[in-house]
């Protein structure tokens, strides 16, 4: 039988990495230098743009596949949290951050529950504790 809030985290694991896939993948075909040039124009370091980018696309392919749900998740959280703080606040809620916050809960969700159902992470790691970090163990 299949478990409902498997399948819930199975599509929020997979919706998440097509967005953050797509805005990644966005960053590098529209010139990379761009937005090392915006990160530098609202105070943040440039560099920063490159990891962000690749979290996005590298952490979105992950996503879908299933590998390191929690990690990327978290990673991604992080960079929601800086959206929001650095870009999104003051925009106010609905022109600016909602979006933002409704990715970062996703991510949160991620990592407290992770996503196991059609996960290659799953089959790399079947049978180890791995997808229950608040398990106490013996």
């Amino acid at each position: 039988m299949l478990n409902k809030n498997e399948i819930g985290a199975f599509l929020l694991r997979v919706v998440l990495g097509i967005v953050f896939l797509a805005h990644g993948a966005a960053k590098f075909q529209g010139g990379i230098e761009n937005i090392v040039g915006w990160f530098d124009s609202i105070g943040l370091l440039g560099g920063l743009a490159y990891i962000v980018a690749t979290i996005e696309l590298v952490g979105g392919i992950a996503l879908i596949l299933g590998i390191g749900t929690r990690i990327v998740s978290a990673l991604i959280g992080i960079i929601m949290i800086g959206a929001i703080f650095t870009v999104q606040l003051a925009a106010g809620f609905l022109d600016g951050y909602a979006y933002d916050l409704v990715l970062l809960m996703i991510a949160v969700y991620l990592v407290l529950n992770g996503s196991k159902m059609l996960s290659l992470g799953q089959l790399f790691f079947k049978g180890q504790e791995n997808n229950k970090p608040f398990a106490k163990s013996a």
